[in-house]
């Protein structure tokens, strides 16, 4: 392990048959949250990882062109929870959860998963908590005018550069996902959102 901080932030998938880095640069660009959400927790369970009921699922939000896959980018599987839902990409090899994105590579966002990093506290603390529960009432959002403005500020970056083109998950062509996606029946679905 360096303690450089501008060296590049490792990641891996649980038997690191996947594996990749951002650079140290990218962190600042960055924002890291934790995100409460029904479906974020579901990918969890569907994964088989550990229940994130009352902790949140720790991301950090960049711009797909900030994620390298060094190694086993044929690894990339695709998850959705819906027809229409998030791309929640996966290792094939081992099943583990890596990354949340969108459906469309011309709006340029991802979320790393922070536990797939080999030096998870050089990525900062937390700067947004989304979804947040409330007994009885809407989930609650802390930080999210930052974490609006810092994303906007990517997108229009990678929009203005081209930079959104320079992404591992979609085909530069076509603009199709590199991997098919397995989409969830309603009653899968439903099995993982009931509250447990």
């Amino acid at each position: 392990m360096s303690d450089a901080p501008s060296e590049p932030l490792g990641f891996s998938c649980a038997c690191g048959a996947l594996s990749g880095h951002i650079e140290a640069a990218s962190v600042k660009q960055g924002t890291r949250l934790r995100c409460h959400c029904t479906d974020c927790r579901a990918v969890e369970l569907y994964h088989g990882a550990p229940d994130p009921k009352g902790s949140g699922v720790d991301l950090l939000q960049l711009n797909p062109d900030m994620v390298v896959i060094d190694r086993g980018a044929d690894q990339l599987h695709l998850l959705q929870l819906s027809p229409k839902g998030l791309y929640r990409w996966y290792a094939g090899c081992c099943g583990m959860p890596l990354f949340n994105g969108l459906r469309n590579p011309r709006l340029p966002f991802i979320a790393v998963r922070t536990a797939l990093f080999f030096e998870p506290d050089r990525l900062g603390r937390v700067v947004a908590e989304a979804f947040i529960p409330q007994p009885g009432k809407p989930p609650r959002h802390k930080g999210a005018a930052r974490m609006t403005m810092k994303l906007a500020s990517r997108m229009i970056s990678a929009w203005v550069s081209g930079r959104w083109r320079q992404t591992a998950f979609f085909d530069g062509q076509s603009g199709r996902p590199v991997a098919e996606p397995h989409v969830l029946s309603k009653a899968e679905r439903r099995a993982l959102t009931a509250d447990k």
